[in-house]
């Protein structure tokens, strides 16, 4: 979406769709300035009724060789910011994506295992919800990182300790043959 005219005041008098009655913030290559003016606009119409909704906080997505780009997490905070509230996360680490599988499915946490590669939204999930957790170190996630976690008196630290780590998913495959 295009600014609607050169100035603010004209940002501000475009039309808004008035079905909508939430703002769903998600990966988006195209976020822009005239995006950010829009959902603010309607969550400022909507007040406390027009929901704001974030898919998750990853800060940063990796990349081949130690590059990475921004993540969903920047422009949800974008959001958050200008709205001065905070989303409700539906992706890791909340467990809202993890009890919607496991009413539909009947899963049982005793017998699954979260595999991840960051420890901030796949252990953290796995380790909320009851599931033995695996840590793939093809991430953003050094071992170095979960040893000082570990070695920690912080019981929240604690709860960003894998069960299990493997250098990658690869390794996995023996495993999965027998």
């Amino acid at each position: 979406a295009a600014l609607p005219g050169p100035a603010p005041k004209d940002w501000v008098q475009a039309p808004l769709d008035p079905a909508v009655r939430a703002v769903l913030v998600g990966f988006d290559e195209h976020f822009s300035y005239a995006k950010l003016c829009q959902a603010l606009r309607y969550l400022l119409r909507g007040g406390p009724d027009c929901l704001l909704v974030g898919t998750n906080r990853d800060h940063r997505l990796p990349l081949e060789g130690g590059a990475g780009i921004p993540g969903t997490g920047c422009l949800v905070k974008a959001v958050e910011t200008a709205a001065q509230r905070e989303a409700f996360i539906v992706g890791k680490p909340n467990r809202f994506m993890f009890d919607c599988v496991a009413g539909e499915f009947q899963v049982d946490p005793a017998r699954t295992i979260m595999v991840g590669d960051r420890l901030d939204t796949d252990i953290l999930m796995g380790n909320d919800c009851g599931l033995t957790t695996l840590l793939t170190l093809t991430g953003v996630t050094a071992l170095d990182e979960v040893r000082s976690h570990q070695d920690s008196g912080c019981p929240a630290r604690h709860s960003l300790v894998p069960d299990f780590y493997v250098d990658s998913i690869a390794d996995l495959l023996p495993a999965l043959g027998e």
